[in-house]
């Protein structure tokens, strides 16, 4: 359990020391609520708190991108030689590969914690202890769950530049398309097949459902704000939506260890830092 602590340990102390990457973090979580908010008022008909739905979106994004970010941390610990000597040491890669998620989740649990504080500061997001503690296991839930995805995707792809083209092509749309900062109730039809595939649009669904605290509302209001969907028939509430990413959660997470503990990284390209550096 030595490596899991110390991969922890180690990219904690990155996340503290790395000021820069924490103001970004905000100051896109920024950027978003003034660009979409204009959409989201003009749009957003019949919701009593236009702004805390997309603030709930944003902060659920913010977990979900910091996880897949911080799985390409393992890349660039083998190519610097950090992670060299852990990989041919004795120590079992399954602990390598959880230390991993577990780091990247607890990261992406502290950057959403520091959104969740500006907003409810600043924005007027409030919240109780019972619906912060929901909204915790949620936030845990997403970062454990795309932590393991983007790491089986690291292990697989073993470069950080395809690691980002991959982000960019493909998970960038995704996240337009989860109702974090568009609601899916006026996106048009023929997106919908997409949005319902999405497994973003799900985090985001049950996130917003226990932030906004509309346990009292019926299934056609949550389909009308867009928090359950309704497939021929079928809804999809934010509960089941819950199960979903619960299931994509336990298929990454053993998928991502099988594949790290098989995966050949003597391909990967190692540089020493500068002195000045260590």
């Amino acid at each position: 359990m030595r490596a899991i602590k110390a991969i922890l340990v180690k990219n904690l102390t990155n996340f503290t020391r790395d000021k820069p990457k924490v103001f970004a973090t905000i100051f896109m979580s920024v950027i978003y609520l003034f660009i979409f908010s204009f959409v989201v008022k003009s749009t957003a008909t019949g919701l009593e708190q236009p702004m805390n739905y997309l603030i709930s979106g944003i902060i659920i994004m913010t977990v979900f991108q910091s996880a897949l970010n911080n799985s390409m941390n393992i890349l660039e610990d083998i190519s610097s030689g950090f992670m060299k000597e852990i990989l041919v040491s004795p120590i079992p890669r399954w602990q390598i590969s959880i230390g991993q998620i577990l780091s990247s989740s607890v990261v992406a649990l502290l950057q959403g914690l520091i959104i969740i504080i500006i907003m409810g500061l600043f924005m007027g997001l409030n919240t109780d202890l019972f619906h912060f503690i929901e909204m915790l296991g949620v936030m845990i839930l997403v970062g454990i769950t795309f932590s393991s995805v983007g790491l089986y995707l690291a292990t697989l792809t073993k470069s950080s530049t395809t690691f980002q083209l991959m982000i960019s092509i493909v998970v960038m749309p995704l996240t337009f398309l989860s109702g974090a900062f568009i609601p899916t109730t006026v996106m048009p039809g023929f997106l919908l097949p997409i949005v319902y595939i999405n497994p973003l649009t799900y985090t985001t669904s049950i996130f917003r459902y226990i932030t906004l605290k509309m346990e009292g509302l019926s299934s056609a209001e949550l389909v009308k704000a867009g928090v359950a969907f309704d497939i021929h028939g079928f809804i999809i509430t934010p509960y089941i939506g819950l199960l979903i990413i619960l299931t994509i959660c336990v298929i990454f997470f053993i998928l991502c260890v099988s594949q790290f503990n098989n995966a050949d990284f003597s391909g990967v390209k190692t540089y020493k830092r500068p002195n000045s550096y260590r």
